[in-house]
This record gives structure tokens, sequence and C-alpha cells, in this order.
């Protein structure tokens, strides 16, 4: 199972989020993931319905125990995690999850993508 996850700034659109998607080369993921405060956003809920995807919604624990290949101090210190995409990617694949596409950032620098692959035991 293939699970895109997001990071994204409260000025991000639909197509924010679609560009960050495209950007990993997968045109469509088993689900996607996010923090769980940010779920509700009416962007991330509207692109959501447009791909017909069901939404996990990442723990501030679950981010922080994540390890991500990026490592980024702002992000760190805001979130407790170096990057919000990979770390919700990695949290909602599971257990023995893997990064498949470190975390890209959308054409408008409003959203970022990650994508980890769920590993059977």
């Amino acid at each position: 199972m293939i699970v895109a996850g997001f990071g994204f700034r409260a000025a991000a659109t639909p197509a924010s989020l679609h560009a960050a998607l495209s950007a990993t080369g997968v045109t469509l993921p088993a689900a996607l993931a996010a923090p769980a405060d940010k779920c509700a956003a009416p962007a991330f809920q509207a692109f959501a319905a447009d791909l017909g995807l069901p939404v996990i919604a990442i723990s501030p624990d679950a981010l922080a125990a994540a390890e991500t290949h990026t490592r980024s101090p702002r992000v760190n210190a805001a979130r407790g995690t170096g990057s919000v995409a990979e770390a919700a990617a990695l949290s909602a694949a599971g257990q023995n999850a893997r990064l498949i596409c470190p975390r890209v950032v959308s054409t408008d620098r409003m959203a970022t993508c990650a994508l980890a692959e769920g590993m059977t035991s």
C-alpha cells in the first residue's frame, strides 16, 4: 500500500496539493495522510474528495516518532519532525513502512508530499 503524506501551509489550495502529488510521479496512492490538525482544512478535504481517497490523520506524537530523510530545522521546531510530509506518509503506512519518495514541493511552494510504502512483516 502506498500512502501519500502531506504538509501544507494554510494558504494552500487543492491545486497546490495536486501539484505536490504530481511531483512524486504517482497518480493515485491508496490513501492520503496529514497532521491531525490539518485534515479538516477545506483545501485538503476538497483534494481528498476529488481523488476519492481516504484521509489518515496523524497525531503529533506519531509525527515526532517517524525517522525522516529530510531534516528541516524550522519544521522540526514547529512540528517535532524534519519533514511533515515524510513523517505523515511513514506513520500512515505502518510499522515496517519505507520511504519511496522523499519530500517534494509544489510549484507554488504551498504544499509538500512524500510517499511511503507499507511493508509486510
